[in-house]
């Protein structure tokens, strides 16, 4: 016999989503709940909860989701185009939020502090990210601006386009950081030679590279900490 699933009209309106969000908050509602809310509508055989129960589970959780593949999202039966669109545009409200509410008010004082800026988004991005954490004469985050996509290596990277945020908005110092896909932030000899090649433009420049950042799944390596790059003191 075929399982029967309810529809969610079938369910008590107490326990549909839009209706506890109503009544309750969104405070209130599960994971599986809020992207119920925001995928509207579910397909033949799952209902909206089911199907989002079963994404969350499919991607591992939030992180999994939202940092998932446009276009992979697009062909997942179930959602397509303009339900995909939906999960990235609100992965992007709430990074937008979280770097508002914290640069705001974030003063940098160890590589820890940078790192849990940094870590949610970077530790599950599925492409090398480059970025810079400008800060002010305290060491208080004015701006976080994503440098490169892709492969972080000397060969591609303009040492100019690293500082030319700092540059623009008068920075004191920066903070260097790029994630490894693979989830394990052990630096390579390239993240080195990196290093060393932005350590030293900025002396030039008189912006204090304080450290550089390889973000992995869950951990981070501190380049300064390890002596990778920095001269040493």
């Amino acid at each position: 016999m075929a399982e029967y699933r309810l529809r969610m009209k079938e369910l008590p309106s107490a326990d549909q989503p839009r209706e506890r969000l109503a009544a309750l908050g969104a405070g209130a509602l599960s994971d599986a709940e809020l992207l119920a809310v925001l995928l509207r509508v579910g397909v033949p055989g799952a209902n909206v909860l089911q199907l989002a129960q079963q994404l969350l589970a499919e991607y591992e959780g939030w992180p999994g989701l939202l940092n998932a593949d446009y276009a992979d999202l697009c062909r997942r039966r179930g959602l397509g185009a303009a339900k995909a669109a939906t999960l990235k545009a609100a992965a992007e409200v709430g990074r937008r939020m979280l770097v508002a509410g914290q640069d705001a008010r974030l003063q940098i004082r160890s590589p820890a502090d940078a790192a849990t800026l940094l870590m949610v988004e970077m530790g599950h991005l599925d492409q090398e990210h480059l970025r810079t954490v400008l800060l002010d004469t305290k060491n208080k985050v004015q701006q976080v601006t994503t440098i490169y996509i892709g492969s972080v290596n000397s060969a591609v990277i303009r040492v100019g386009e690293v500082f030319k945020g700092a540059i623009r908005l008068n920075s004191a110092a920066l903070i260097v950081a790029h994630n490894h896909p693979s989830g394990d932030p052990t630096p390579s000899p390239e993240d080195v030679l990196v290093t060393r090649q932005i350590v030293e433009a900025g002396k030039l420049l008189d912006v204090e590279v304080l450290d550089h950042l390889v973000i992995g799944r869950g951990r981070y390596v501190s380049m300064r900490e390890r002596g990778l790059g920095f001269p040493m003191s």
